[in-house]
């Protein structure tokens, strides 16, 4: 991919309200434990989706705050949300958002196997009736923004609504992520440094 159509903000050239964002992108809870990628690249901006949150501040805030409340405080496992952003970044060849989950899955237990399905948009290799569902789910989503009925059923069984509730706003937020990193040409790094 080509360079970033958007200029990198450095911390020290940033208004009051984008170092507020920058701030809890880079101190809050994705900073603590470890991490897939470094949140803050060696000039000082902020890397991946996150540069883009400073242009609007109001916006970038409200973006972080989900995307916190969906990585840290719902019920799906860690390997169900890894699963759900890697088919996201899949079907919308999000390079970043795959190279950034795949590191992610790897530390949750997803096997080698299962990072190359799911960059396959194949769930076939999920035995666990929960993570298979979720996955049907996620590719029905993708690829036509919906469920069939029986599909809602089996979900709403195996899953239930508080779940399918979370994985619905979860996909979006990742289409979202998906589509900005897109259009700002934000690129997965060069893996052989």
């Amino acid at each position: 991919m080509t360079a970033s159509r958007l200029p990198r903000l450095p911390r020290h050239t940033l208004t009051e309200g984008q170092a507020v964002v920058y701030d809890r992108i880079a101190g809050g809870q994705r900073a603590v434990g470890p991490q897939a990628f470094p949140l803050v690249g060696q000039d000082g901006a902020l890397e991946g989706p996150f540069n883009a949150y400073l242009y609007q501040p109001a916006l970038g805030a409200a973006l972080e705050a989900l995307g916190v409340v969906i990585r840290y405080e719902t019920s799906l496992t860690k390997r169900e949300r890894e699963i759900a952003i890697l088919l996201t970044a899949a079907v919308h060849e999000s390079a970043f958002e795959q190279y950034a989950h795949e590191a992610v899955g790897k530390q949750v237990g997803l096997s080698d196997d299962e990072i190359a399905s799911l960059r396959m948009v194949d769930v076939r290799v999920f035995t666990d009736a929960r993570e298979r569902a979720l996955g049907d789910v996620v590719v029905a989503l993708l690829r036509r923004g919906d469920l069939d009925d029986a599909e809602y059923s089996r979900a709403i069984e195996i899953l239930g609504e508080s779940l399918l509730f979370e994985l619905i706003v979860l996909v979006g937020h990742y289409v979202t992520a998906a589509m900005q990193l897109r259009v700002f040409r934000v690129g997965a790094p060069d893996r052989s440094r």
